[in-house]
C-alpha cells in the first residue's frame, strides 16, 4: 500500500510540474514578468509602432499590435480566467487518479497466477498450515479473502463463506469510492465550463450594451474566446474521465467476479465442514451424602 500511494504521489508530481513546465512563459507574460527574449520583442514592437508627425499612437492598433505578439498558450489562459484556472486543478486530480487507478487495478494485485498455483498445491498435500501462512504472506485481493476464510474454518462453511464476503465488500466499497471519483470529475468539469461559457457572454453582452457606437470585434472577442475556451476544456476534461470511470469500474466487475470463482472453487472442499464443538467442561465431582443429623434433645 505505501508503494502505491508513493507512486501516486510521484505521478502527481510529475504531471503538475510537466504542466507547469509549459505554462511557466505564459504565465509570467500574464503577471509582467519579464523573461529572456521579452525586452528584446517588447524594443521591436514600439520600434514598429507608427510615429507620423508625432500624433498620438490609435490606441485600436496598440491593442491589435499586442494581441498579435501574443502566443495561443497566453491567449488561451488569459480568456480562461477563473473557470479556466478551476479546470486546469480538476484536471491535475483526474491525471493523478487515473494512473493510481492503473497502477492498482491489475491481474496480479488481485488474481496472482503462481499464489493460485500454490496455494492449491498446499490444499491438495493437506498442508492447511502452510496454505493459511501463504495467504497471510500475500498482498493481493483474492489471499486476503482465502485467508479470511481459513481462519474460520473451525466454525463450519458458513462462517467462511461470511469472512470471505465480507474482505470481498470491503474491498468493493473502497475501490468503487476511488473509481466514482472519476464520474464525479466527469460532471464537474463540464458545469464549470459551462459557468465559463455564461460569464464570457455575459461579458459580451455587456460591451454591446456600454458601448455607444457599434463595438470593435476585439472588444467582442474576450467574452467569446472566454466563452469558447472554457467549454473546450471542460470537454477536454470530462471526456477521459468518463472513459477512464467506464473501463475501470467493468475491469474491476471482471477481477472481483475471476477472484471470487477461484477463492470458492478453492474452499469448496471444506463444504461439508460443521462446526467443531467446543470441548465439553469436566463433570462437577458428585456431592457426598450428607451426615445424618443430631437427634433432638428430649424436651423435659
Amino acid at each position: 500500500m505505501n508503494r502505491r500511494w508513493t507512486a501516486f504521489w510521484l505521478v502527481g508530481a510529475i504531471v503538475v510540474i510537466g504542466m507547469g513546465t509549459g505554462l511557466f512563459s505564459s504565465g509570467a507574460d500574464l503577471l509582467g514578468v519579464d523573461l529572456p527574449g521579452t525586452s528584446l520583442a517588447v524594443a521591436q514592437e514600439e520600434a514598429a509602432a507608427p510615429a507620423a508627425g508625432g500624433a498620438a499612437a490609435d490606441p485600436a492598433a496598440d491593442i491589435l499590435a499586442q494581441r498579435k505578439q501574443e502566443s495561443f498558450l497566453a491567449w488561451m489562459i488569459r480568456a480562461s480566467g477563473i473557470f479556466g484556472f478551476l479546470i486546469m486543478l480538476v484536471s491535475f486530480v483526474m491525471v493523478a487518479l487515473i494512473m493510481m487507478l492503473f497502477l492498482q487495478i491489475r491481474k496480479v494485485n488481485y488474481i496472482p497466477a503462481d499464489f493460485v498455483e500454490d496455494f492449491e498445491e498446499k490444499l491438495n498435500a493437506r498442508d492447511y498450515p502452510g496454505a493459511y501462512e501463504l495467504a497471510k504472506s500475500d498482498d493481493s485481493f483474492v489471499a486476503r479473502v482465502l485467508a479470511a476464510g481459513m481462519a474460520r474454518l473451525a466454525r463450519g462453511y458458513e462462517e467462511v463463506e461470511n469472512a470471505m464476503q465480507e474482505v470481498g465488500d470491503d474491498e468493493a466499497l473502497g475501490m468503487e469510492q476511488k473509481i466514482g471519483y472519476l464520474a464525479l470529475i466527469g460532471s464537474v468539469a463540464p458545469m464549470l465550463g459551462l459557468l465559463g461559457t455564461v460569464q464570457g457572454m455575459v461579458l459580451s453582452f455587456q460591451v454591446i450594451a456600454t458601448s455607444t457606437q457599434q463595438p470593435k470585434p476585439y472588444e467582442l472577442a474576450d467574452g467569446i474566446a472566454t466563452a469558447l475556451f472554457t467549454t473546450l476544456e471542460g470537454l477536454i476534461v470530462a471526456i477521459p474521465a468518463i472513459v477512464a470511470f467506464t473501463v475501470y469500474k467493468n475491469r474491476f466487475a471482471r477481477f472481483m467476479f475471476e477472484a471470487s470463482v477461484i477463492s470458492e472453487g478453492l474452499m469448496s472442499r471444506f463444504s461439508g465442514m460443521k462446526p467443531q464443538a467446543a470441548p465439553a467442561a469436566p463433570a462437577a465431582p458428585a456431592a457426598r451424602p450428607a451426615a445424618a443429623a443430631p437427634a433432638a434433645a428430649p424436651q423435659g
